[in-house]
């Protein structure tokens, strides 16, 4: 029987061949000042699906906010397309994206951006008068469902002064939610919540999810982006590859990048053999493969599945021969650093070595750092 792995760690991908609800087509966003130029976003492809929950995650300065604002219509890029529902949205005059955008977007803003002078009602009807829909009974009526359905029932008739921060941010998601979009754009929602309110305003959103909005939410916490079903990773304007992101979290976000750019896709039809010169680093992304020692007494390969990695140095612990082979019907596939690409890495950034060992033990388990032990080995 093959050796036994820890659970490897895949990301949400989805790539089953239905179409996405938006497209966003190598999206470069270049803003000019009086210093010069700076490009917030470098050719940035990614596809948001119906029903989804997305998180956006980065550091300040990353990009996230630009991105949403790709999405929202709110700035426009510089190159490239933002497809929704398969329309261009980019290419619509002004008049056309703001009713376009009333109808089909529910944007949700760290500051609320509640009106002050108008009642949590009235903050709610507000949009739904602006783009004509329903008749005003049916608006009021409409409204009071919604603030009930965020915990409001009661509050109607309060100002926002009135309200706590979170009771406002609750009683802005009613407001995203008065057109009834397919579309919920949450921008850093939390960010001004306590860590309760933040919960309880992250249940609404995977209520609405489960009821078949699709919501992006841009957001620094790494607890809550965990929670949604699938998070994409920014830095520097561009996504670094989720299969790095997943398999290596403590890498820098730099370090991530790099391996974005450099890994290569491989197709694994049939046996290779690998030693510490030449293995590099396979990340692998689909199928199974076993990996065995070459000239040890070990008797059981190991089985190596999509979210699991080898590289050069547990093959330098172990001090002998690998042999990759693919495990099924079809040939595996992986993402790869060849050998010398990965030896140059490790001399540039010393503490990727320290990471690879510790993501290794949190892969095969125990505390040894050569994970495809010999046969012989006590």
């Amino acid at each position: 029987m093959p050796g036994t792995l820890n659970m490897p760690v895949v990301p949400q991908i989805r790539d089953c061949g239905e179409a996405p609800l938006i497209e966003m087509r190598s999206i470069v966003k270049t803003f000019k000042n009086a210093a010069g130029e700076f490009t917030a976003l470098r050719g940035v492809t990614a596809c948001f699906y119906e029903g989804e929950f997305v998180s956006i995650v980065g550091k300040s300065g990353s990009g996230k906010s630009t991105l949403a604002n790709m999405i929202t219509g709110i700035d426009h890029p510089t190159s490239g397309q933002v497809l929704i529902g398969g329309v261009d949205i980019h290419k619509m005059n002004e008049s056309d994206m703001s009713l376009w955008r009333g109808r089909n977007l529910g944007i949700v803003f760290q500051f609320f951006q509640l009106m002050p002078t108008l009642t949590l009602l009235e903050n709610v009807i507000l949009p739904m008068y602006l783009t004509g829909y329903l008749d005003a009974a049916g608006r009021e009526k409409r409204a009071r469902e919604l603030l009930a359905l965020v915990g409001l029932a009661g509050f109607e008739d309060k100002l926002p002064a009135a309200v706590s921060g979170g009771q406002q941010q609750c009683a802005a998601i009613a407001r995203a939610l008065a057109n009834d979009p397919p579309i919920l754009i949450a921008d850093e929602p939390t960010g001004n919540l306590d860590s309760r309110t933040a919960d309880d305003v992250f249940a609404i959103f995977s209520g609405l999810m489960e009821a078949g909005k699709t919501i992006l939410m841009v957001t620094h916490d790494a607890g809550l982006a965990r929670r949604t079903s699938r998070t994409l990773l920014l830095s520097d304007g561009e996504l670094i590859n989720p299969w790095v992101a997943a398999c290596f979290p403590e890498l820098p976000h730099s370090q991530m990048l790099w391996l974005s750019h450099h890994l290569q896709e491989r197709s694994l039809d049939e046996p290779r053999r690998l030693d510490g010169s030449t293995c590099g680093l396979w990340l692998f992304t689909g199928g199974t493969v076993q990996a065995h020692l070459n000239g040890t007494s070990q008797a059981r390969p190991v089985t190596l599945q999509p979210g699991h990695f080898l590289s050069a140095l547990e093959l330098q612990a172990a001090g002998a021969q690998l042999i990759l082979s693919p495990n099924g019907d079809g040939p595996a596939s992986a993402l790869h650093l060849d050998g010398d690409a990965f030896r140059k890495w490790l001399q540039e950034a010393p503490d990727a070595r320290r990471t690879l060992q510790q993501a290794a033990r949190r892969q095969y388990g125990g505390e040894q750092a050569g994970i495809l032990q010999r046969g012989d080995q006590p």
